[in-house]
């Protein structure tokens, strides 16, 4: 067992950090965090889902760094530590251009893997709960190997993310690469982006202007929404674990919640008057969606802390404010699956 220690994260010396995807949901928080450690940040970004926005604060800030760059070209810089969170996320981003959602998982991590290789830093690969597909094992734990249909709307996010992680091991195991892998469950809070059509932004940005609450299928899908502090403290205590570890490890809530509760939720927290619309379920869309994380209990001592109504007040709290500065685009196509 290697479980980390609170005091490694304290010893972590002063490194210069890359986050790829850096301006994006949770790489801008990941910055943040490493800011307030101490670090040198290097934030690249091709702001195709990301935006400056997110990252505003931060470009005064001496040790932070923006470098507008697609990781699908290769890139030449010096670092420590690699975090490589670039990848559009979200079902309506990555299906808008399936074939460069691809490019960004394979030539993205071949790209970031040769730059660990070049530098000998160590690497941490954002993957995702969507490589188990559409799941027969319930919870997924990190030795089930999926059921993905590789020939669907979903396949270039699915298996673009799976052929990542065999890059990933592959450079592990040829060139002895400190590598680490991440599969992230639905993870939600501030700075989400407005448009994605997630169900969390979605419902709450429906809610919030007294629209039609949209609900594909009949709402017993089940999802477990984790909130973007808790999953940047597991990255961040997975970084620290020895080398000998690289996971793949889950990082997300164990809670389950059904997509119905979700709204019902949302539309009570905001005082809505929104009523429920239901339309057909999607193809490929997981039946049900719920980490085991003992292996993170375990190795990095992590549980997340943060409830779903706790995280989604502050969730609304952000959106209130945007919608409130400046007028919102409202997606009209909202076709594909809520991730």
């Amino acid at each position: 067992m290697n479980t980390v220690d609170d005091r490694v994260l304290k010893r972590w010396r002063r490194e210069r950090v890359l986050v790829t995807g850096g301006a994006g949901f949770i790489g801008s928080h990941l910055s943040r965090r490493l800011l307030e450690q101490g670090h040198d940040v290097l934030c690249v970004d091709n702001f195709y889902t990301g935006s400056k926005d997110n990252i505003s604060e931060l470009l005064e800030l001496p040790n932070f760094e923006l470098c507008r760059h697609d990781i699908t070209s290769p890139l030449y810089v010096e670092v420590d530590r690699i975090f490589n969170l670039a990848c559009p996320a979200s079902p309506i981003h990555y299906q808008y251009d399936p074939v460069q959602t691809l490019k960004t998982s394979v030539h993205g991590a071949m790209n970031m893997l040769g730059l660990a290789k070049r530098v000998r830093a160590q690497v941490i690969q954002a993957s995702t709960s969507e490589v188990y597909g559409n799941p027969t094992v319930h919870p997924q734990p990190e030795d089930y190997v999926g059921s993905v249909n590789s020939l669907g709307p979903r396949a270039c996010y699915d298996e673009g993310k799976r052929c990542a992680e065999t890059l990933f091991f592959d450079y592990r195991r040829q060139h002895k690469i400190d590598i680490k892998v991440a599969r992230i469950f639905n993870t939600y809070g501030p700075r989400m982006h407005p448009d994605d059509g997630r169900v969390v932004s979605n419902f709450i940005i429906q809610a919030l202007q007294n629209e039609p609450i949209t609900i594909f299928g009949n709402g017993s899908q089940t999802r477990s929404f984790c909130y973007v502090d808790d999953l940047v403290e597991a990255l961040l205590r997975l970084s620290a674990t020895p080398n000998t570890f690289t996971g793949p490890i889950n990082l997300g809530n164990p809670r389950e919640t059904s997509i119905l509760e979700l709204a019902e939720n949302i539309i009570e927290l905001t005082g809505s008057r929104s009523r429920l619309s239901f339309k057909p379920l999607p193809q490929d869309d997981p039946v049900r969606r719920r980490p085991d994380i003992s292996l993170a209990s375990a190795e990095i001592d992590w549980r997340p802390t943060v409830g779903l109504e706790p995280g989604l007040i502050r969730t609304i709290g952000y959106f209130e404010e945007l919608l409130g500065t400046r007028p919102l685009r409202i997606l009209t196509d909202l076709s594909t699956v809520q991730a």
